[in-house]
């Protein structure tokens, strides 16, 4: 008879959790076993950036007249509801790329609702999301202009 021989192998497994689930994540970063592109949005990202719209049109609407009244209707802090507004100033690609679930695993409501850039690439660059090449699908229209972004941009800096 022979002995039993066992191996043991070791492979360093961080677990993170992402919109309340917990993920196994690989040393390369990635989930094992995993696609390369994510397919499941954050459901906080997007309820905080759904929640944002919503006052947004509540308070453009003239539903209430300021900032105080809509958060004592909400029963939330008012400088949390100022906060949290600043989500409806992302770039249009950026808010794609979190309902499609493509933003960085790290990213959080938090991070989102602190200093947000006002230029759009200098939010692509602090959130890491990577702006989509031209002919990729993603077509981002200028405020009724039916321009894509960068014509727009253009067009409205000339």
């Amino acid at each position: 008879m022979t002995a039993a021989a066992s191996i043991t192998v070791r492979v360093p497994l961080a677990i993170r959790r992402r919109g309340g689930r917990k993920l196994v994540v690989a040393p390369d970063g990635g989930a094992p076993g995993a696609a390369p592109a994510r397919t499941r949005a954050d459901p906080a990202l997007v309820k905080a950036l759904a929640r944002a719209h919503r006052w947004k049109r509540l308070l453009e609407s003239g539903r209430y007249a300021s900032l105080g009244e809509l958060a004592a209707a909400e029963k939330i802090d008012r400088s949390f509801l100022g906060k949290m507004l600043r989500l409806t100033l992302l770039a249009p690609d950026l808010v794609e790329a979190i309902l499609d679930g493509r933003q960085p695993d790290d990213l959080t409501s938090a991070d989102l609702s602190g200093a947000v850039p006002a230029r759009w690439d200098d939010q692509r660059a602090t959130f890491g999301i990577v702006k989509p090449r031209p002919g990729r699908g993603h077509r981002i229209e200028g405020p009724a202009t039916g321009l894509a972004h960068d014509q727009f941009l253009c067009k409205k800096g000339a």
